[in-house]
């Protein structure tokens, strides 16, 4: 079967695989052929596909109700307790959470947040990051090559180099915002150091700016802890999260102090408003996950996993392989030679994707489930492709 002629596309050249259902690390397509997810479907599948206990705590939802009301007008069972579980898991001053549809809706939000709370304009973003595909999001993303047709964007945003601290000085008293991922994800896996990070920090309480951490593809144990800045020592004004945060249904959230929130309840009221953000489905699988990520050991295991993956990569011809926990960057010498080792991967039941941003590398991150045999066996399939 090929896509229906009334779906819209997103690119000439999809993988194509038509899914039948998928469990755990794999998805089987409609002729039976299983595929080992090694991308979570970037990013989503932390827990793996169809978790049970996910999938119980959607069932009893259902059950109940689903949507009665936009966000923010009845107190609702599931949106309480998932504010307070993730209130549980983050430090004392991240207390407060605004739940929406997807991760772009996050960081749009997070920028009306800090405006709001600086009455300033500007903002500062990085170099090479990506923070989402509506226009806001866009407007403080860093490749001009995705940008370039959907010019004008949102005016005062600044650029600096990831991991510089001289350029630093380019925060000033008139940011409204700072917006970083911690890890650059779809830059190919940039890891900045602790030094850089604390001197961030530092430059921010300087000057007022509110440091956003994008922790859509970092959050929920991908990088070996249950949230990137948390490598660092370091804490963020605004968090943003989504991908992997609802269990493999959709949800975001935007989280700050109670104190800074309230500032999006008057003057106007409804600063900040959605229909279907903290939809209850969505709150009672995101719930269900974070306790799984709870009670597992996944998260602890994930740096010696991925270790174990980028120490089996490194014998093959690949040019470099960036790695923190099982998020992985596989550089090769072209996009051309990306393309080729995706396709045949592809053909031997593996899932592989490319980035955006970095075309001569590959992205893997697998279930944070996955077992240390399928993964040692997918990591022998890659260097082979890849050539030896």
């Amino acid at each position: 079967m090929s896509f229906s002629d009334h779906l819209a596309q997103t690119s000439p050249f999809p993988m194509g695989v038509e899914v039948d259902y998928a469990e755990g690390c794999y998805i089987y397509d409609k002729k039976g052929k299983k595929y080992v997810d090694l991308v979570s479907g970037i990013a989503v599948a932390n827990i793996g596909h169809r978790h049970p206990e996910v999938i119980a705590a959607i069932k009893v939802q259902l059950d109940r109700y689903q949507h009665v009301i936009p966000f923010g007008e009845f107190p609702q069972e599931p949106q309480n307790k998932l504010a307070d579980k993730l209130a549980s898991l983050l430090p004392d001053q991240m207390n407060c959470s605004y739940f929406v549809n997807s991760g772009t809706e996050a960081n749009e939000a997070a920028l009306k947040l800090a405006k709001r709370i600086t009455g300033r304009h500007e903002v500062v973003g990085m170099k090479n990051s990506y923070h989402g595909a509506t226009h806001g999001s866009m407007s403080v993303s860093g490749n001009e090559v995705k940008k370039q047709q959907y010019r004008p964007f949102v005016p005062g945003t600044t650029f600096i180099d990831f991991n510089e601290k001289d350029e630093l000085d380019r925060i000033t008293t008139s940011t409204a915002a700072v917006i970083v991922e911690p890890i650059q994800g779809d830059a190919g896996v940039r890891i900045p150091s602790k030094e850089y990070m604390l001197a961030l920090r530092h430059r921010c309480d300087e000057t007022g700016a509110q440091l956003i951490f994008d922790e859509i593809q970092t959050g929920m144990g991908r990088t070996g802890k249950f949230f990137a800045f948390e490598h660092f020592d370091v804490v963020p004004d605004i968090l943003t999260i989504a991908k992997a945060f609802g269990g493999g249904m959709p949800i975001g959230a935007f989280i700050s102090s109670k104190k800074k929130m309230e500032q999006l309840t008057h003057d106007p009221v409804l600063g900040h408003i959605t229909t279907f953000g903290g939809h209850p489905v969505c709150c009672a699988a995101a719930l269900a996950s974070l306790e799984v990520l709870s009670t597992e050991n996944w998260i602890a295991q994930a740096e010696s996993k991925g270790q174990k993956l980028k120490d089996i990569l490194g014998k093959s011809k690949a040019k470099q392989v960036r790695q923190i926990g099982l998020m992985l960057a596989v550089e090769l010498d072209s996009a051309e030679e990306v393309d080729r080792v995706i396709n045949e991967l592809l053909k031997r039941g593996y899932i592989t994707f490319y980035f955006l941003s970095t075309r001569n590398a590959f992205r893997l991150a697998p279930p944070l489930s996955i077992t240390d045999d399928v993964l040692v066996e997918a990591g022998n399939q890659i260097s082979e492709v890849i050539g030896i």
